[in-house]
């Protein structure tokens, strides 16, 4: 009786897997990627087929067959070169498993990443709505749909995909020009040329604004620190933030601002302390107490400048998370973490363009909710804050090492010039 390829191979103690990759592979380095992380990782390739584009703008393609020692080793190289776009030629349905308990994947979950995927069920593709990393696909066979799903969502019941198989997943690619926000994240440095980084923003913001997209701006407390909360005033006012998030030092500083001109007790005027001003940002959450809230304190006339007024004046959605350290807090932030989260998702729906200013935490939960097709810069004096970003998957991210004020103000410059010439 003789044994099938698959049987002979196991028989000699290999497992074997054709994988199929295809677009810019070349240029992209996405095929030196993909072969080195088989050798890491203790298997063998063998180059079955490759045809390379002639030009820039052709895509290349190649087969390439795995082998590993144990079917387990198999899946962890299946796993790793899937987040490269590499993809079992072996057509296969997803494999689903019932979760039995709530809050819980089941065990051997697929692990989502930022990019682009779909799944095979009943022999067609599907997309996976509402992409986001570290989440597990939660799978509706009847609807068929599928959508991330983040593990403290999880219900008993639902039904998820396990495994790789019937997984396919699509690696954004470079183009043929590379300009600032393609593949540049991980160029972090503080010698870049910055008037040109921030003309490239302000043109990316400028056309954003005029396609109608949802920009999201994530910023923390050195804006108003650094005496660069009326730069981002004029953002507001110019219709170029649609969602503002932050935590309560933002909002409160801001307000201390309004009601004292004082940020943690300094005159922003003169840059110099006054007399009890340590306690200007507690008397600031305080009276918005009284008052019930920020928009009530707006519609009352007792604040009526700052971030969090223009904010109010003009419609931009505002998301405040709280941390354990927050004094008062303001009314509205949400002081429970998977509430914030699940308010997060909400709120960063429809986002094509993302800036983020002087701050990790919010910059780092923000980036892993956003897939990556979301142009994301990160502006912070501390490089750490953008490598954090880009260690976590967030490679999207155009970092720009540099104090706020002077960012911001050459953007607001850049941006009047450009709605300008438009006039």
């Amino acid at each position: 009786m003789s044994l099938s390829p698959s049987e002979q191979n196991q028989a000699a103690g290999q497992h074997v897997e054709e994988v199929e990759l295809s677009g810019h592979i070349i240029d992209s380095l996405i095929l030196p990627k993909v072969l080195d992380l088989i050798t890491e990782l203790g298997g063998t390739f063998n180059l079955k087929q490759i045809s390379i584009g002639h030009s820039r703008s052709d895509s290349s393609n190649a087969r390439i067959e795995i082998r590993a020692p144990s079917g387990e080793q198999l899946q962890e190289i299946l796993a790793e070169i899937s987040n490269h776009g590499a993809r079992p030629t072996a057509t296969q349905d997803c494999r689903l498993v019932i979760a039995d308990i709530e809050g819980a994947f089941p065990e051997g979950f697929y692990s989502t990443t930022n990019q682009a995927t779909e799944i095979r069920l009943d022999g067609q593709w599907v997309e996976v709505a509402d992409q986001e990393m570290d989440c597990g696909i939660v799978v509706d066979p009847m609807l068929k749909t599928a959508r991330a799903c983040p593990m403290s969502d999880v219900c008993q019941g639902d039904r998820f995909v396990v495994g790789h198989g019937g997984v396919r997943v699509t690696p954004i690619q470079r183009a043929a020009q590379p300009r600032l926000f393609e593949f540049m994240g991980s160029a972090v440095s503080t010698e870049k040329p910055k008037n040109v980084a921030i003309r490239e923003i302000a043109q990316e913001l400028h056309r954003q604004h005029r396609a109608g997209g949802r920009i999201m701006l994530v910023g923390g407390p050195a804006i108003v620190h650094t005496g660069s909360g009326a730069h981002v005033c004029r953002l507001i006012r110019g219709g170029f933030v649609q969602v503002l998030t932050a935590g309560n030092a933002l909002a409160t500083h801001d307000i201390e601002q309004a009601f004292y001109g004082t940020s943690l007790g300094v005159e922003l005027s003169r840059g110099t302390p006054v007399d009890h001003g340590h306690e200007h940002h507690l008397r600031a959450i305080n009276h918005i107490r009284r008052l019930r809230g920020i928009r009530a304190a707006v519609e009352a006339g007792e604040l009526n400048s700052g971030i969090m007024y223009e904010c109010v004046r003009h419609d931009v959605e505002v998301l405040l998370a709280g941390s354990i350290r927050d004094d008062g807090p303001l009314p509205e932030v949400v002081t429970d973490v998977l509430e914030a989260q699940r308010q997060l998702r909400r709120v960063i729906h429809g986002v094509s363009f993302c800036l983020m200013i002087a701050t990790t935490l919010h910059s780092i939960a923000v980036g892993n909710l956003l897939p990556a097709w979301v142009k994301v810069v990160c502006v912070d004096i501390n490089p750490s804050t953008v490598i954090k970003l880009s260690d976590r998957g967030s490679f999207q991210t155009v970092g720009l090492v540099t104090d706020v004020e002077p960012f911001l103000r050459a953007l607001v410059e850049d941006l009047d010039e450009l709605e300008a010439d438009v006039q």
